[in-house]
């Protein structure tokens, strides 16, 4: 299960990504926000950070205008490790090298058609598990 959420600026990104999702099948849960109007990112930062660390959800996506301020309010909830990418590079080293269990876009930085490559390598993409990354994780989490 993937938690998903982004504020206004994220919002028609995320009904992209979405939609994606449907087409291949991996179930989701939207916390919102469920309209364009102008609310804050942090609510619903915490919201998708919270379903992945509390396990609800295995990993998460987060959409807002930038994907940076939705990223530092994710990675103020322990056991998070929320990337902004912008790029596929990005997303598979988080994902292999830092084991980041939350995906982070700007809807205004990253269009639709390389945010969907971008969430299906970050989504395909396992953790290495090497001894160095997780060393490097066990020093974050401390």
């Amino acid at each position: 299960m993937i938690a998903i959420g982004s504020d206004h600026g994220g919002f028609e990104l995320k009904k992209e990504l979405m939609a994606h999702l449907d087409e291949r099948g991996i179930q989701y849960k939207d916390y919102g926000t469920y309209t364009e109007d102008s609310c804050d990112y942090t609510e619903y930062g915490k919201l998708v950070a919270h379903a992945v660390a509390d396990g609800e959800c295995e990993l998460g996506i987060l959409v807002c205008g930038t994907g940076l301020g939705i990223s530092i309010t994710a990675n103020k909830v322990k056991g998070i490790r929320a990337a902004v990418c912008t790029d596929c590079f990005c997303a598979e080293m988080t994902r292999l090298h830092n084991d980041a269990n939350i995906l982070c876009m700007g809807g205004r930085v990253v269009g639709a058609g390389l945010a969907i490559k971008i969430m299906d390598t970050f989504l395909d993409t396992p953790f290495s598990n090497e001894e160095r990354h997780i060393r490097r994780i066990s020093k974050i989490e401390d």
